[in-house]
């Protein structure tokens, strides 16, 4: 497993990171997500062999919750 933590500037409050897990929980190979609203982040657990982070942050940026590079 690898974890990363991905900064998106226009989460705003817990319903965006509702979104942002339900997007996310979808990648194959994701095992874990969790964001903190205030900070603007989101850190996910995942399977480097199934899941690649592109592939996440394609899943919050289709949510619109671009991810800052």
């Amino acid at each position: 497993m690898e974890r990363t933590t991905l900064q998106a500037p226009d989460i705003s409050c817990d319903h965006c990171i509702q979104t942002i897990h339900a997007a996310v929980e979808k990648v194959p190979g994701v095992r874990f997500v969790s964001g903190d609203a205030d900070g603007k982040f989101v850190v996910v657990e995942y399977d480097p062999n199934l899941a690649q982070v592109a592939a996440i942050e394609q899943a919050m940026d289709d949510e619109g919750y671009p991810v800052k590079k």
